[in-house]
């Protein structure tokens, strides 16, 4: 099922050639897939402007499962939106396996979260006349490479409940449905946004762990966007974000399973 999964380049937004790597704490080569250099963030609200990011300086890389950690305002859906296409900057440049995406137009953004980025949030945004099955067959209609929903859903641990509506799952289920939708068309990064912002902890738990399933499963490069400082201690890396800035990043040696987590 990983085969293709973020190959080539869709009008100018691609992989990256093969130098676009730095050396890994082992010594070893980690390629960069997201690269943030400057990256500011103004909004206008009638005369007063607010700047939710600050110059933010930021690489991820493929594979790692990190953990983006900021209180409430300090930018962490504003870079998410961002680093997934959705926004664009006021200044600075983020690179996606090389290639600029400040540069991209609305057409290349577009094919570029297609077929590259899967998207987690808080809230499902799950069709409630469709069943999980169809609600992931959405995606994998116009995906290059998917697997198939079944494969997708069985991923997010939902294969006996691919036939129920959304109004007969549990709000962990229906959010597992989002993840294997995220997921179906194997993008190369998945972003989740407070994906356990609207559950309690146990249930929250369940939707960690197909989130680290994924992770190690499919070798998705994944961002966790969370305000939780115990969920991040699932992350192999935890970035920490205040007022739009990056102020930390602690390595955790030894990432904890989500099932050992409790809030």
């Amino acid at each position: 099922m990983r085969a293709g999964k973020g190959e080539g380049a869709v009008s100018g937004v691609g992989s990256a050639g093969a130098g676009d790597a730095h050396a890994g704490r082992d010594g070893g080569e980690r390629e960069i897939v997201f690269e943030a250099r400057g990256l500011t963030k103004v909004y206008h609200m009638g005369e007063v402007q607010v700047h939710a990011l600050r110059g933010l300086d930021l690489d991820l890389y493929a594979g790692e499962l990190v953990a983006i950690l900021g209180a409430s305002g300090s930018g962490k859906t504003t870079l998410v939106n961002i680093l997934g296409g959705l926004d664009t900057a006021t200044e600075g440049r983020v690179l996606y396996r090389g290639r600029d995406l400040t540069r991209a137009d609305d057409h290349e953004l577009t094919e570029y979260r297609r077929h590259y980025v899967g998207f987690v949030f808080q809230f499902y945004n799950l069709i409630p006349s469709l069943t999980a099955r169809e609600n992931v067959a959405i995606v994998t209609e116009i995906a290059r490479n998917p697997m198939t929903p079944e494969e997708a859903l069985a991923l997010a641990g939902l294969d006996h409940r691919m036939d129920h509506f959304p109004a007969q799952l549990s709000g962990g289920e229906q959010q597992r449905v989002a993840i294997a939708r995220a997921i179906a068309k194997q993008p190369a990064v998945l972003l989740c946004d407070e994906p356990t912002g609207a559950l309690d902890s146990k249930t929250g738990i369940v939707v960690l762990e197909a989130l680290d399933r994924v992770n190690r499963e499919l070798g998705t490069t994944t961002a966790i966007i969370t305000h939780n400082a115990v969920q991040a201690e699932m992350a192999k890396r935890v970035i920490y974000l205040s007022d739009g800035l990056v102020t930390r990043i602690d390595v955790n040696e030894r990432p904890r399973d989500p099932k050992e987590l409790t809030w």
